[in-house]
This record gives C-alpha cells, structure tokens and sequence, in this order.
C-alpha cells in the first residue's frame, strides 16, 4: 500500500472514531492538518486532480516555508530577510459516503497570503489578508465514499510586504467541518451579559441558523449551560420554520444565579451547548465557552473589570516564535503567556492583525484582556524598510493593495469570530494609520502644538481628512455587530487625528508614545478615554499611567522579541522585548515585574559603570546581567530590581548595604562593589522579614552541557511538544553566560526535531539545521511527537564538553 492510500485508510478509521459520537453532538470537526503535500514554487495546473503529486514534499500542517530560509541580503529586512514566494499544498482524503446527507465545510485559520482553494479541480476562491480566518463548502464537489484532493495555492511574491516578519503558507490549523443541512451559520452564536452581578447575572444568546434545503425545515433550538458537567442553566426551546435558502437570528436569554465571573485572577469560563434539532433528531451543536464579566471604561476614572479598578499593564506583540515562524504550537504560546502572566502582566495588544483562535483560547484560560486588532494600514501603504530600519529605499507594497474591496469584510469576520472570547475587551481599527507623512500629512502638523516636530506638513502627500472619513466606516462595520465592547486603535499623530475626525469616530483613544499629551487632552477633551497604546520602556512612560486615574494603561513595545524591522543585514531581530525568540527573561524583564507584579521579589545583575549605559532609545534596556565574572579588584555597578521595601546586598556572605526603595525615585536601587570571585545575594525584606532573594555565582569554564524540560511524557498525536532548556555549564552544574559553542542535537524514536533557537540577532545559521551556536550559554530545543508509541531519545553534543543524553515517553 503507498502513503497515500495508507493515510485515506487512516482518514476514514478517524472518521469512524468521531462517527460514534456524530450522532450525540450533531456536528463533526475533524484535525485536517495531517498528510499534505507540499511544493516550493509556481506549477501550471497544480490543481488539477490529474497531477502526480508523489514528489511533492511531506508536511503537517501548520507549516510556515519561509522560516526554512535561507536568509539573504537580497530579500527585506521588514521581514527579517527571509524569502517569500510562491507554494502549494494538496492534500487526498475520503470522506465515508454516509456522511453524504450532510455539509462539509474546509476551514482554514490562518493562509499568508493570497491563498485559493480548489477541491477536485473545482476553484472555491480567494483571500488576500494572511491573517484573517475563512471556510469553503466542499459539499457539492465531493465525491462522498470516493478519492477527493485539495489545492491550495500560496503567492507571497511581494516578500517585503509587512513591517514586520510574517511568514508564508498554511501556518495555522485547518479543519474539516461537517454539520447537518440545516444548521448554525459559521460564526453564527454570539453571546453577552447585559447584567453582571455576583448575585445574579444575565446571559443573551443570539444564534443564526441556516436551511441549506431544498424545502421548508421546521426546527428547534436549546441553549444550555454548564460548569464542567453540571448544568447551570438553559433555555426553553425556541421553534424556527426556515424557508429553503434562508436563515433566521433567534435571542434567546436565561439567569445565572451566583455565578462565577471571569477575571484576571479567576478566569472561570462556562461551556455554552448550543443545539439544532428537528423531530427529535440533533442537526448541529456548538460549544462556545463563556466568560461572564463586566466592562467600564471611564474618561476620568479609567478601566473596572466586575466593578473593580484595573490598570492595563500590557505589551504588544506579533504572533510568530523565532525558529518555528509564524507555524506556531499551542503549547509554545502557553509557555509564552505563562512568562508574561510571571512578570505581571495582564493586558495584550494583537499587533498587528488578527491572531489565532487558540491564541484568544489562551488568554480567555489565563485571564489576559486583549485589545484585538485589525489593520497596520487602509488604502495607502507605508514604508516597509528593505536594507535595514531607517536606511535605504523603502518598499510600499502591502495589505492597502486589497484594503477597498477586502477592509471591511475582513473586519467584520475578525469581530465576528473573536466576539465571544472574554478576553477581548476592546477592537482596535488600525495602528499608526495616522503616522505623520507615511503616508498623510496636514496643515496642524506645522502648528506649534504638534510635538512630534520631525514632521511638517507636505502638501503633495494625501490629506489625513480621509482618515476621519474611513474610521466612521471601519467603527460602523463593528457596531453593527458588536456593541459590547469599545472601539480603539494606535494613534501616531494625536494633533493630526483630532483635526480629521478620526479620535472623534473612536470610544477609547490609544496615543502612540505621546504620553506628554495625556494631561493636556483630557483636559480639552473631557469625554475621551485615553491609554497607552504602545509605549517605550521607561519609568516616566509608567508613571504617566500611575499618576493619573484616567489613564487606562499602557501596552508596551514590546513584550517579546521577535523577527523582522531589523537592521543592516545580518542582524534580523528587532530585540524591544522584555522576553527574548526563546522565551528567556532578560533585565528588563525584572525591571517591569517590580513595578507590576504583586508577588515579592528582587533580581540583581552587573554593569561596567565606565561604560555609557543611559537609554538610547525609547526601547533601551537597563544593562543588568546575570554575570559575576569580572576582573580581580574591578569596580562593579550591582544593580537590584525589587518591589521590596528594602533589599541588602551580601558578598560572601559580607554585606555591602542596605538599600530601600523609597530613596530611589527610578526604582533602581545600586552599589559600586569591588570585584572579588565568590557569591553575590540580595536578600528583598518587607516589615524586616526576608522575602525575597537574589543571588550570583562566580562560575567556571564550561565543561558540560545540561538540559532541562518539565516534559517527561508527549501524547503520540502528532501535535504535542517538549520545551527543552540547554545550558552551558561548570564543573558545578552553574550556567555559564558568557561563553557560546556549537551543539548538535540528534533524535532518535518517534520524535521530530522543530528546531533550535539561540535569540542571537545576528545569527543566520538556518534554522531547521541539527546544530546551532548558544547565545549568552543558552538555547532552547522544540521537541513535537509523532504518532507512535514508544521511547524518544534526544542525544546533546557540543566540542570539548560532556555530552548529554535522556528520555521521553511517547504514549497514546
């Protein structure tokens, strides 16, 4: 039997295995990310089912081919000058033909870019926005109990087409969906709480049904809520005659009697059952989880959650994970937030785009609040840097290209699909749409008000009163389906954008490092709601936030590294991040979490105080290393990060001072030390009582490597994975910072290596080789299963030091 049989063989003993439950749900949602072939490249009649396709690359999905390189000086450095192009996937597949009274959707997450879909050489269409999620109906082209293929072809021709990396294919998941003939509409249940009270709560349910028939259906619909497995509450069925073609929007609305709100610290979510039924017989059934919570936002008092006052401590990020791409794993954005959620951070800006429907399941469990947004630009590109950020000749192609036809539909089915996750508490529009001269300008922009004074005013370039214009369109599409939350975006230009109308059209306004203006535009716009929308790194930046109630918050730029608005080549990082590709707390890191966590505690590293280390930039990092290594007698600057009251800084166990945070206006508390060889230990007290410690080694030469990983134990699906820690180490087991060599990774058993990332910016070794040099003594290993049982083994090697070998178990 060849592959391709064997995997059809294997698609339908899946579908058997959900079939038994197909007849209790009413609906079957089948994992379709497995088997596909893929082409790097343009191929006439790649679609056609005729073609040979037996050369074709094996791949799972979700798969990104850009990351697999190589870099090269030629492509941009906006997107981290790694390739783009063109690609195609197919895929074989059966689908059991008593399954043939029923709809069969293809739904796809997430396509960068410019995607068409065929199924038996019949062409579905087109989607230009590669972040936005889309479905195709394949029923009337299947061939039910038969061979079936799908086409999908990728143009990511225009590679320097964002400002940031964005990678390119089929890099989210895909889903095979099928439903009854009458059924709910995609994206069809939205819920809400009109009434939030710890006492009694209301929900509203909204679900559109569909009746693909060819005659009249005369159905039934239930809603039902549990907590787990209990039943909290629930719906009368509501009746519903559907003419042949037509559907119907039916609100249907129950109590909830003390329920458990959704909130940062406590994120409980319910389970919605929304169920589609006709004499008896379940048609369709949904589950949608439910957080019930209670949004304020208030132009002089800020942000509530439940009624409770909530400074959104937050940062932006883009959605893709250094060596995987934008072909990023649940669990690595899991592992992601949990570091975030660790340094006290609450809030996350989706910059730019629309992110995964799994990236919003996560926030929803850990309690993050999500500013969910649509667009870096409208109908007029920006500048995309090519040769390095700020040098060269920029490029101007982009998502503007599609932006008139395409804009609204896709912000409608951004809103939508994201509309019941409660960790979406407002949507933004667009960021920096309003940036001065890229690409409008306006007359305000030479009055003495604007402080951005980098920007006058150029008559030959568009006029910003479109952007007054546009925003009115782009809310209104919003509101018409969601009126629960806020509408924002990033503004660049505050002065420019109160003089075109567009801060007028928005609920809540977001200034873009303009924080001097907060005073002076709540004063002369009263009714505006003002927050941070991006901000730099500094204290003054936080306190703008602390020291005034009507401040929301801020959203940090950023919260973790990532690839593209790079420099000169090689470099193809932007390094603004607290976290670095790999997830590591660097000191700035330490720095936010003792303004922003409630937890005690105190981080201490070193600098050469005869080195320049004020900030640079709006970006800059505090330059702290965790790094006892110096010259004999060497004056060292310790620098202690803490939310402490004070902290003693011990040197063998001799101490240096004590330090206490309230003598320190920038929260940095310091002492000159002379270098001596041994161990370096802040000790954080409150009341006098110790609660918090810091400490650092002087270490040896490298002699071995360790490995580190809570994962002993991967589910054979295909789709788990192990986050494996490497070190550099001494004699004694002490990571050693400074030092980098090569290490080679080899597996054996049913494993797959993902890849290896070091977080060096200037390192172009490709990422999906088995070997790669650490950065600062560290790298981290990915890990993902395959679908056998049994036992992994990952062998670690590197010149001159002790190698490293151990286990995982692979089990069903």
């Amino acid at each position: 039997m060849n592959k391709r049989l064997l995997f059809a063989a294997f698609f339908c003993l899946t579908f058997g295995a959900v079939m038994a439950q197909t007849q209790i749900t009413g609906r079957t949602t089948v994992n379709f990310n497995f088997g596909w072939k893929f082409h790097r490249g343009d191929l006439f009649g790649a679609q056609t089912v005729q073609l040979n396709d037996a050369v074709w690359r094996n791949i799972d999905l979700p798969h990104d081919w850009s990351i697999e390189g190589p870099y090269d000086s030629r492509w941009a450095s906006s997107t981290a000058y790694l390739p783009g192009g063109i690609g195609w996937y197919r895929k074989h597949f059966t689908v059991p033909s008593n399954y043939s009274k029923q709809k069969v959707f293809l739904y796809f997450d997430g396509v960068y870019n410019n995607s068409e879909v065929w199924i038996n050489g019949k062409y579905l269409g087109k989607r230009p926005n590669g972040y936005i999620s889309f479905q195709y109906d394949l029923t009337p082209y299947l061939k039910f109990g038969g061979a079936n293929c799908v086409a999908v072809k990728v143009d990511h021709s225009k590679y320097g087409d964002s400002r940031w990396y964005t990678g390119s294919g089929i890099y989210r998941d895909v889903k095979l969906i099928m439903s009854g003939y009458a059924h709910i509409a995609q994206w069809g249940i939205a819920v809400t709480t009109p009434k939030v009270s710890a006492i009694q709560s209301d929900i509203q349910v909204a679900t559109t049904v569909v009746n693909e028939l060819d005659r009249q259906s005369d159905l039934k619909l239930e809603n039902v809520l549990l907590a787990g497995h209990d039943t909290i509450a629930k719906t009368d069925a509501v009746e519903i005659a559907l003419n042949p073609g037509s559907k119907e929007t039916k609100q249907q609305s129950f109590p909830v009697h003390n329920p458990r709100l959704w909130s940062v610290r406590s994120p409980f979510l319910y389970t919605l059952v929304t169920s589609v039924m006709q004499d008896g017989k379940l048609l369709d059934r949904q589950y949608t989880r439910v957080g019930i919570r209670d949004l304020r936002f208030d132009p002089n008092q800020g942000f509530f959650l439940n009624g409770e006052s909530v400074k959104l401590k937050g940062i932006c990020m883009h959605h893709e994970a250094g060596c995987l791409g934008s072909a990023v794993p649940d669990k690595v954005i899991a592992h992601r937030l949990d570091v975030l959620k660790e340094m006290g951070c609450n809030a996350i800006r989706t910059s730019h785009n629309e992110y995964s429907s799994a990236f919003l399941d996560l926030c929803d469990q850990k309690g993050f609040l999500v500013m969910d947004e649509a667009f870096d630009e409208w109908e007029l590109p920006k500048l995309k840097w090519l040769q390095g950020w700020n040098n060269g000749t920029p490029g101007k192609d982009g998502y503007s290209e599609y932006f008139k036809e395409w804009g609204k539909r896709d912000l409608k089915d951004q809103v939508l699909r994201d509309r019941n996750h409660p960790s979406v508490i407002m949507w933004s529009i667009g960021n920096e749409i309003d940036y001065p001269n890229d690409p409008y300008s306006h007359p305000i922009l030479n009055d003495a008000t604007n402080p951005q004074t980098f920007a006058r005013y150029n008559p030959k370039l568009p006029n910003a009163n479109r952007l007054g214009v546009i925003a009115r369109e782009l809310v209104s599409v919003v509101k018409q389906i969601d009126t629960t939350r806020p509408v924002t975006a990033g503004l660049a230009s505050a002065v420019m954008s109160n003089e075109t109308g567009y801060a007028d059209a928005l609920d809540l306004t977001g200034y873009n490092y303009q924080e001097d203006l907060y005073a002076v535009h709540h004063a002369k716009y009263p009714k505006r709601v003002l927050f941070g929308s991006e901000t730099g790194m500094s204290l003054q930046a936080w306190k703008a936030v602390t020291n005034h109630d009507y401040v929301l918050g801020q959203f940090l730029w950023t919260g973790i590294e990532y690839l593209g608005e790079a420099g000169k080549y090689p470099n193809h990082v932007n390094t603004a991040g607290v976290i670095d590709l790999a997830a590591h707390k660097k000191p700035e890191f330490y720095f936010r979490q003792s303004l922003w966590s409630d937890k005690p505690m105190v981080y201490i590293g070193t600098s050469d105080p005869q080195k320049r280390n004020e900030p640079t930039s709006l970006w800059s990092h505090k330059q702290a290393d965790p790094v006892w290594n110096w010259k004999e007698g060497q004056l060292i600057r310790v620098l202690s990060f803490t939310n402490c009251e004070e902290t003693e800084l011990f040197l063998n166990n001799r101490s240096l001072g004590i330090r206490k945070l309230a003598d320190s206006p920038q929260k940095v508390l310091a002492w000159d030390v002379p270098f001596e060889p041994g161990v370096l230990k802040a000790v954080g007290r409150n009341h006098g009582q110790q609660v918090a410690v810091s400490e650092l080694k002087s270490v040896g030469p490298p002699t071995q490597l360790l490995a580190r990983t809570n994962t002993k134990v991967l589910k054979a699906d295909r789709k788990d994975l192990a986050l494996i820690e490497i070190y550099l180490a001494d004699k004694d087991g002490n990571p050693v910072y400074l030092n980098n060599t090569e290490v080679t990774c080899r597996v054996t058993g049913p494993v797959r290596l993902l890849g290896l990332e070091d977080s060096n910016p200037d390192n172009i070794e490709n990422y999906k080789d088995n070997h790669r040099m650490t950065y600062k003594g560290r790298l981290l290993l990915y890990v993902q299963s395959l679908d056998v049982p049994a036992k992994a083994t990952i062998f670690l090697s590197a010149p001159d030091l002790k190698s490293v070998a151990f286990t995982i178990a692979v089990t069903k």
